[in-house]
């Protein structure tokens, strides 16, 4: 309403313009609020057909129009609260909100000051004393700040107008209209008492605003702008204010003299209200149910029709009852009022005015009821010496104002127990209706009223429950507020939410059956009234012309409608609005006490002929025709819970505290959740910006309660994915879980001992069939069945709408288990130590999956389908080099689940950042700790068994994405010997040359040049683990595919035997090959992986890796050597060095077939640019790449045994023995070095001889940790050592500081230079004789009588000399010989 100044005075005039006559522009402005156009007559303009029936009828058009009038103040005034920030405009309490909200001038001291002085004229007030620069202020805007309070001034005119059209109606009703009795006249009679409580609420509802404040501010500015002026309605706004302040005091004025129809009314709702009351009688006497109660054979009820029609109204008469004797207080001195007043009081606490905004019922009660009665009472008693009826009216209103003294105390107990009693009644009653027209379909249609009185009776109940929520309530003789007790865990608001939606989709489901029997009643209901219109009664009337008429289209209107002959009644359209239209202008009519002809007058005519009299049928009759084209607007009268919609944050915390409480039930999330598509019904046109606040909250709180179904139906499955739901059925158990039943069940056994008690977490077998121990059967059987429920009922919602908002139950479900299966999974992905074993996660898997199943047979959707995409996504982290062509998106995510297992496995196993001591026991083939890594021991997770499970959960993209993590740390290690060679290239070459030269000198010394010799050995170590543990993988991966695709597994096994040997190989040979290797169908599986390591990051490609086997055999003199020691139990070394042996096999291989490609294909590239000048390349196969590497070999070996030689002294010899054994195992390990290399060295006589050492201790001390003794004895022979040992701890391998610097110590100089004399040559040529029929593995085994003796070495001062030992016999070691 921004306007300028010079048009100042057309808007001063405005508000004058408002004072209408009739209601002929509210007409215009809430016309489109009207929700049915039954009132308005036929006709131009809404009047009536014709003058006569004009000046005898009713204008009730202006009835309906009026009440919808008050709606729309009620929704501006509502607004204006809103944006006020709720003000107690009594009290002149404002909060900063309401300051800043732009409507008042930001002065409080000024606002506040002519709003407390209220009436008096604010140029009285002397308002520059109080805040002068407030007033300059004021002075300066006052324009600007006129106009913001203009649209809230017209508003109290509004509130001006309507008081007065609404109370000359209402005046001009109560005097003409003949009857307001229920049963007589309920049309007209809910017609006139919906306005007169719409007066009263808009009345009450002004308190709510400061309109004091409004109007004196409003006038202040305009004098500022009119010279002093007043505005024309200033005065006329302060007296109406002011006579209705309170405005129960100005309502109580107004309405006095509409108090006895008032009564009248209220008492004859009376007995209705009484039975709404009496649970019992509604229970026994069959009101609410569809058959006879006391005959259950007769399935209609018939034995109160009308009284169960009329409960469907009963909410509407205790608002009567409320606001009626609150504004006419004279009438609760009837002797029928207290006990009708004493029972809705009892059980309500609040009075609602409009939406969330209530008045304190018995506050006001108190306040402005209690003083009328008490004044009765004292004229009564100044009066009783006189006449008998002011006797009476004393003790009438001593019983009152003792009614109205206690009641108040009585509802603060008993209104919460009167209304969860009655919500009992109705979820059993409902719950009983549900269940019988579902199965008896056809009684839906003649008991629809009914149903919309159990409809009505259930919304009443539950939009009470919600209005007394958190409700204060004080006392009248105390200030204490007292809240009231209402319980927010109560389940039957669930059960009745549940039962009304129901009802109203089966009310939906039949609406063709309904119709259909609607038409019928109709059809039969003409030839009645036809009847009835021509008794000798009503011909004696002698109606006029224009009643008569309209009798004669009511009956031509019934003859008219279709008949049903086995069409399909849903394509029938029939529209009886002109029908209802006349029926109300004929009730107008008769009604009126002008009319010749009243409603008493047909009664009378039609009464005698023993049925019902025309007005019955003729009402009757409109209430069955609204079930043929307005059966959803009664529906949703009955059965709408928009008005929940003010109480929604209530209404999410009731629903998660008894959803899934005991008594919950998962169907009801169906009607929790639909409640939501009525929410935006409570918009107001009148505040067009209502329609999106509400759609967003109504949004908001479906999206609440889906969140919290699903974080139910979350919480169902994983009771069922827990130790004490489907884990307790599991007959599976943990190796350790075994030992622990067998031990307890073998000492619960034995009748000697005394009985164990029980040992948590391992009770024995059969305990669930105790009686004490039912509880947790039953309590999974209720999981299992109420997610089975809970599926069904959300798989078969239908789509929820909230404007353009659709939200499908079904998708939300299927996200939330596929999520929750996502979640589990990375959940229980690591345990709180550290990873979980692979076989544990896929044993958990396959339990959620068997819920997942379960669920999904009551879900019409595929979740399996939904749980491989996630393990799909988990374990997809790129595509397979060897297999994919494609390249990986840049925004794909990779999987994290792979990631998180598979950086596990290489940071524990390979690289052992904890420290746990891994050990790769080749005998075993499988890893082993000596402490937990993490949560168990690395045989628990690093086996073949736990990597089949690891393939069976992450597939062939876990093996990859494996397998390319250890190639990418192994491509690091291995990048160390490249440094390592071209960082020492000169010393390598000097060393290669001493050692051909013989040169020992030259070649100590050139191997003490060598730079970080220790470091490049750990690093091979490490290289040799990651090789090892892949071999692991591709032993599982072998497994897996020759399980799940045998006939894939045997067609790869027979195409990798015939692939050809050319070297450089195709690009596709050289996939098939890569492919083979990863399921271990190629001979050599390491090399193959080193060889394809090389080629991927360019390794071995320059001269310095000639130099290979020198820096190999410099290995030799490392200080790790120092600490090795080797465990027969595991058949390697305790510092994992036997490990080294894979990575120089491994990478000797691999580096030759890598550096003969590249030589390959420098020719093949030179013979494609100059193919006249170079000859034919040379053809090479593996064969020869096999014959270059075992000629590497055979130098590494021959270097490295002379170098081990050259460094064993007198003070340097405890290495040796495993030195030698490495070697050993590395012919043994190696395809390209036979043993017979080795021998050529060291003859093997030693090796058997150090091999039944070892195998002599351990069969008389298991698992015997073999080092050298303190203290040496003087005699010992070269290989004689006490080994000690340390006893097992329960530990599957020794720790790694167990074993000393060696196992077997020379103790001479003579000793040693009779086996190793001046080198190697000497010793071949002296064992010449013993090595002819030398097998590659293990030590040669010899008779019993031959025995090997050593010569005794020397004496030691500490110890007396030891006898010469002699080695037993071992028929163990790598091979047996016969």
């Amino acid at each position: 309403m921004a306007k300028s100044r010079q048009h100042f005075s057309a808007q001063d005039e405005s508000p004058r313009s408002r004072e209408w006559d009739g209601s002929s522009k509210w007409n215009e402005q809430f016309n489109a609020e009207i929700p049915s156009t039954s009132w308005k007559p036929s006709g131009s303009e809404g009047q009536p057909q014709n003058s006569g029936a004009a000046q005898k009828g009713l204008n009730m058009q202006w009835v309906v129009q009026l009440t919808d009038v008050a709606e729309g103040l009620l929704a501006k005034m509502y607004r204006l609260n809103q944006i006020l920030d709720y003000p107690d405009s009594v009290s002149h309490v404002f909060s900063d909100s309401f300051w800043k909200a732009g409507v008042f001038p930001n002065h409080p001291r000024i606002c506040l000051l002519v709003s407390k002085k209220f009436p008096e004229h604010p140029n009285k007030l002397q308002v520059e004393k109080v805040d002068k620069m407030a007033l300059d202020a004021l002075h300066d805007n006052a324009e600007v700040y006129l106009q913001s309070l203009e649209p809230w001034v017209l508003l109290l005119l509004d509130l001006m107008a309507f008081r007065e059209q609404a109370l000359r109606l209402i005046l001009d009703l109560s005097s003409t209209v003949i009857t307001l009795l229920p049963h007589q006249n309920s049309l007209i009679l809910h017609a006139f008492m919906d306005l007169f409580c719409s007066f009263i609420r808009v009345n009450l509802f002004s308190e709510k605003i400061p309109r004091k404040m409004m109007v004196q501010m409003y006038n202040l500015l305009h004098a500022m702008l009119r010279n002093g002026r007043d505005c024309e309605f200033y005065h006329r706004l302060v007296q109406f204010i002011d006579s209705y302040d309170p405005p129960l005091k100005g309502l109580q004025e107004d309405l006095n003299f509409v108090s006895p129809r008032i009564g009248e009314v209220l008492e004859a709702v009376g007995p209705v209200i009484f039975l709404s009351t009496d649970t019992k009688k509604l229970r026994n006497e069959g009101f609410l149910s569809p058959f006879h109660p006391r005959y259950p054979d007769i399935l209609t009820n018939s034995a109160h029709p009308m009284r169960a029609q009329d409960l469907a109204n009963v909410t509407s008469y205790r608002e009567w009852v409320l606001f009626g004797y609150l504004v006419c207080p004279d009438e609760l001195l009837r002797v029928t009022s207290i006990d009708i007043a004493l029972v809705v009081l009892k059980e309500n606490l609040i009075l609602t005015l409009f939406r969330d905004e209530y008045a304190l019922v018995h506050e006001d009660y108190q306040l402005y009821v209690l003083p009328r009665v008490l004044e009765s009472k004292k004229m009564a008693k100044s009066g009783r010496a006189k006449q008998k009826e002011a006797d009476l009216e004393y003790s009438v209103a001593k019983q009152v104002e003792k009614m109205l003294s206690e009641v108040h105390e009585q509802a603060l107990i008993s209104c919460d127990a009167i209304h969860r009693e009655r919500r009992i009644l109705l979820k059993q009653e409902i719950g009983r209706m549900v269940l019988f027209f579902t199965d008896q379909p056809s009684l839906l249609a003649p008991n629809i009223q009914m149903v919309f009185s159990a409809l009505a009776l259930a919304q009443s109940e539950v939009i009470w429950y919600f209005q007394h929520v958190g409700i204060g309530s004080s006392k009248s003789k105390s200030v204490k507020i007292i809240p009231v007790e209402i319980d927010p865990n109560d389940p039957t608001i669930g059960f009745l939410l549940d039962g009304m939606d129901r009802l109203c989709c089966l009310v939906r489901k039949y609406i063709a059956a309904i119709r259909g029997y609607a038409l019928s009643y109709l059809s039969s209901c003409a030839g009645r009234i036809r009847f009835l219109l021509g008794t000798p009664g009503m011909v004696a009337l002698d109606l006029d012309a224009t009643l008569k008429g309209l009798f004669q289209q009511i009956v031509h209107h019934l003859e008219n409608i279709p008949k049903l002959q086995g069409e399909n009644i849903s394509s029938v359209t029939c529209d009886l609005s002109d029908f209802r239209k006349d029926w109300l202008s004929i009730l107008m009519i008769v009604t009126s006490s002008r009319s010749s002809i009243n409603i008493r007058h047909l009664e009378k005519a039609t009464v005698s002929t023993g049925k019902e009299g025309l007005l019955s049928e003729g009402n009757s009759a409109f209430n069955w025709s609204r079930c043929v084209d307005e059966l959803e607007s009664q529906l949703s009268r009955h059965g709408s819970l928009k008005k929940l919609y003010f109480y929604h944050h209530h209404l999410t915390a009731v629903f998660r505290n008894t959803m899934f409480g005991p008594e919950g039930r998962p169907q009801h999330c169906c009607a929790w959740l639909g409640v939501a598509s009525s929410f935006p019904e409570c918009a107001s046109m009148v505040v067009p910006e209502e329609l999106s606040k509400i759609g967003r909250d109504a949004i908001l709180y479906v999206e609440s309660i889906i969140e919290s179904v699903m974080g139910g139906l979350e919480g169902l499955i994983n009771i069922l994915d827990s130790e004490g739901g489907f884990g307790s059925l599991e007959i599976q158990l943990l190796p350790e879980q075994a030992a622990i039943h067998m031990n307890y069940a073998t000492k619960a056994s034995n009748p000697a001992t005394k009985s164990p008690k029980g040992i948590s977490g391992f009770p024995l077998p059969g305990h669930e069939s105790f009686p004490e121990n039912n509880g947790s059967i039953k309590m999974l059987e209720a999981a299992m069945q109420r997610l089975t429920n809970l599926c069904s009922v959300l798989n078969d919602m239908e789509p929820i709408c909230v404007l353009n908002h659709v939200f499908v139950l079904r998708e939300y479900m299927r996200e939330c288990i596929i999520g929750n299966f996502r979640r589990r999974l990375l959940a229980v992905l690591k345990t709180d130590n550290d990873l979980q074993r692979p076989s544990i996660l896929e044993s958990l898997i396959r339990r959620h999956m068997s819920i997942v199943h379960l669920a999904e047979q009551h879900i019409s959707m595929d979740l399996t389908q939904g749980i491989r995409e996630v393990l799909l996504t988990e374990a997809f982290s790129g595509p397979v080099s060897s297999l994919h062509l494609f390249q990986k998106s840049a925004d794909q995510n990779t999987g994290s689940a792979v990631e998180a297992v598979c950086n596990w496995y290489v940071e524990n196993i390979v690289k052992d950042v904890s420290g746990a001591g891994i050990l790769f026991a080749p005998m075993h083939n499988c890893f082993r700790s000596t402490r937990p890594v993490g949560g168990y021991f690395a045989d628990s997770v690093a086996d073949v068994r736990e990597l089949k499970s690891f393939i069976r959960i992450f597939g062939g993209y876990g093996v990859d994405r494996l397998d390319k993590m250890m190639k990418e740390h192994t491509a690091a290690l291995l990048n160390c010997i490249d440094t390592s060679l071209r960082l020492n290239h000169e010393v390598l070459e000097a060393f290669a040359g001493s050692m051909h030269s013989g040169d020992q000198v030259e070649r100590e010394a050139n191997l003490k040049q060598i730079v970080d010799i220790d470091t490049v050995v750990r690093f091979c170590i490490q290289a040799g683990q990651a090789l090892a543990f892949d071999r692991l993988l591709s032993e599982a991966a072998a497994a897996m595919l020759d399980e799940g695709a045998p006939l894939i597994f045997s067609l790869l096994a027979g195409v990798t035997k015939h692939l050809p040997d050319e070297i450089p190989e195709k690009e596709d040979i050289r996939r098939l090959r890569v492919v083979a290797n990863s399921v271990g169908l190629v001979g050599d599986h390491d090399s193959d992986w080193v060889r394809s390591i090389l080629g991927e990051v360019g390794g071995a490609n320059d001269g310095s890796w000639n130099l290979l086997p020198y820096l190999l055999a410099a290995f030799m003199t490392s200080s790790i050597w120092n600490t090795t020691a080797f465990n027969i139990n595991i058949g390697g070394f305790n510092n994992n060095i036997h490990c080294l042996a894979r990575c120089i096999n491994s990478v000797i291989a691999g580096s030759e077939f890598v550096r003969l490609e590249r030589e390959q294909q420098h020719k093949q590239s030179l013979s494609n640019g100059h193919a006249a000048e170079v000859t034919e390349p040379e053809i090479h196969n593996r064969f020869s790449v096999e014959a270059n590497i075992k000629s590497v070999m055979q130098l590494f070996v021959k270097c490295a045994v002379g170098t081990i030689l050259d460094s064993w002294s007198e003070s340097n010899r405890s290495h040796v023995i495993a030195k030698l054994i490495f070697l050993d195992q590395l012919c043994e390990f190696s395809p390209y070095l036979p043993r017979s290399t080795l021998e050529l060295h060291v003859p093997y006589t030693i090796l058997r001889s150090i091999y039944s050492q070892y195998h002599s201790n351990s069969l008389s001390i298991p698992l015997a940790l073999l080092s050298p003794s303190s203290r040496q004895s003087p005699s010992l022979s070269v290989f004689h050592a006490s080994p000690t040992f340390r006893q097992n701890r329960g530990d599957w391998t020794p720790q790694s500081g167990a074993y000393d610097s060696g196992h077997v110590k020379a103790t001479s100089t003579h000793s040693q230079e009779q086996i190793y004399d001046n080198g190697s040559r000497n010793l071949r040529s002296s064992d010449n004789n013993k090595l002819r029929n030398i097998r590659r593995s293990g030590p040669l085994e010899y008779s019993t009588s031959r025995k090997v003796k050593f010569v005794e070495g020397s004496t030691s001062a500490s110890t007396g000399p030891s006898p010469l030992p002699r080695f037993a016999v071992s028929r163990s070691g790598p091979l047996l010989y016969k």
